[in-house]
């Protein structure tokens, strides 16, 4: 082992460091790209240099970018390679890509930019991992010749050291100027325990705010599993009620028989369990809140008590021959439609009338997928605390997966998905949740396993996004295009899904 260069080597990346270091002191990418860039081009002895970065967490997706040493048409035509040709490999395999000679290499050399600028010596290096955040692109040297071994070297420890060093300044970048939707009712509301960001969240606080106040009956709809009973409590929490109780009815868990009962209370002999006075949850909830989840399912007979305690606030508990008066407020939820089964007669449509005065719509996870990364977070303290467990982060990988994932079972699937995932972290020592440990479907694909729906989409997912790569040669604009999604989200994919281009492995 020559000790004398390894010395020398380490000197060199350790110099290198510094100065990247030095530069990351400036509070504006633009200009730390620029400085970076330079210095860059100087270890390297390239002509040309080109570094672009995408802040997945910003709007739009929007990259930053910076050139050096090229005109404006051969700029033009270099950012356009980033959804084909040697940028896009790199971006998409997240390897290094080297070549002496991209006008004679077979993976470039029918590429019209390289055809038209007869591009020799090429050296590109993704930035980050897990996807890419970005890409460095070196062109030609200032001698003639491939770029070195060394040069490739320099330029895997330079991007290798730049990706820790934009994440802080896109964390700074993020603090200054990120848009979180909901920040104008979150300053109305105590609403800390409901994560997100999104304009579909900020929807629901706007509603929320309104109505929170006030008396009226509210109706919550939307999926299973997006959270209408936690939303239901905070409306209650935010409101003058707020030290009153909150009680809560699941009518599609009881017997038809015992609703009427358990809804309204029932005197002594009223039925054959009622030995004694039995105080409903119209009683209990007095002067707060009566939360009746699955209002669908409750039947004819309660529904017609129901709306008469909505209309004259008052009821009879069965058995009694004298109504009692209520101060209740009454919030109603519902994942079917009602007004279908008010024309299939399973609802009273008066009753329906009188439910949704104010309606308000919680939407699916599926349409609010810029807050999967917020929900992440918040389950994942919820579980290490409630498990004993010591702080575990999410990696990158885990997020992506996530943020691509289809969640039939909206927000309650996911939160289950990341307390079985610290479980499992916390099992294997590790201190980082990885893709894996959310995601175990793949590993149980033998034939005793029946697939789930998940995993069945993932692999339909997976199935699409490789057949349109390679009927389009692997041009991830064009892909993106096809599938009408966002270059972006077509990147996440292939990290997702582990897609390789065919005989990548080669090079």
């Amino acid at each position: 082992m020559d000790s004398g260069g390894d010395l020398a080597s380490l000197r060199a990346e350790r110099d290198l460091y510094r100065k990247l270091l030095e530069l990351a002191s400036r509070d504006e990418p633009d200009v730390f790209l620029r400085e970076a860039l330079s210095l860059v081009l100087q270890v390297s002895a390239a002509k040309r240099g080109y570094i672009e970065l995408r802040d997945g967490a910003a709007p739009n997706d929007a990259p930053w970018w910076i050139a050096e040493g090229f005109s404006e048409n051969d700029l033009a035509e270099v950012r356009a390679a980033i959804s084909s040709g040697v940028i896009a490999e790199a971006l998409a395999t997240g390897r290094t890509i080297s070549t002496a000679s991209a006008v004679a290499d077979p993976r470039f050399e029918s590429l019209e930019s390289v055809k038209a600028n007869r591009i020799e010596a090429v050296l590109c290096a993704p930035i980050g991992a897990d996807p890419p955040i970005g890409v460095l692109y070196l062109q030609d040297r200032e001698q003639a010749g491939p770029f070195s071994e060394d040069d490739r070297v320099r330029a895997e420890v330079f991007a290798h050291h730049l990706a820790p060093l934009v994440d802080r300044l896109l964390l700074r970048r993020r603090a200054r100027e990120s848009v979180d939707a909901t920040l104008p009712y979150r300053s109305l509301l105590k609403v800390e325990s409901l994560a997100g960001r999104s304009e579909a969240i900020a929807r629901v606080l706007r509603e929320m705010s309104v109505v929170a106040p006030r008396r009226v009956t509210i109706l919550l709809t939307g999926p299973s599993g997006t959270g209408k009973t936690q939303l239901a409590r905070l409306i209650h929490e935010n409101g003058p009620r707020a030290g009153k109780p909150f009680v809560e009815l699941n009518c599609a868990t009881l017997p038809e028989p015992l609703v009427e009962s358990e809804l309204f209370g029932a005197m002594p002999g009223a039925h054959s369990t009622a030995t004694r006075r039995i105080e409903g949850k119209v009683a209990a909830a007095e002067g707060g809140t009566l939360f009746l989840d699955e209002i669908g399912e409750l039947p004819l007979g309660a529904q017609s008590k129901l709306l008469q305690l909505l209309q004259s606030l008052e009821y009879f508990p069965l058995g009694a021959t004298k109504a009692l008066r209520a101060d209740v407020r009454v919030i109603a939820a519902t994942n079917v439609d009602l007004r279908l089964a008010v024309e299939r007669r399973t609802f009273r449509e008066d009753l329906l009338y009188r439910l949704q005065i104010v309606p308000i719509r919680v939407p699916a996870l599926a349409s609010r997928r810029e807050d999967i990364r917020d929900l992440l977070e918040l389950f994942c303290a919820r579980s290490c605390d409630a498990h004993g467990i010591g702080p575990l982060t999410i990696s990158p990988g885990a997020i992506r997966a996530a943020e691509t994932t289809d969640w039939p079972g909206n927000v309650r699937q996911l939160e289950n998905a990341v307390e079985a995932a610290v479980i499992r972290a916390a099992g294997e020592g590790a201190t980082q949740i990885e893709r894996g440990h959310m995601f175990t479907d793949d590993a149980a694909s033998d034939g005793e396993h029946q697939e789930t729906f998940q995993a069945a989409t993932r692999r339909f997912q997976a199935q699409l996004l490789k057949r349109a790569l390679e009927d389009t040669g692997w041009n991830i604009l064009e892909t993106a295009r096809r599938l009408d999604v966002t270059r972006s989200h077509v990147y996440n994919l292939i990290r997702a899904h582990g897609l390789e281009r065919a005989g990548e492995r080669e090079f």
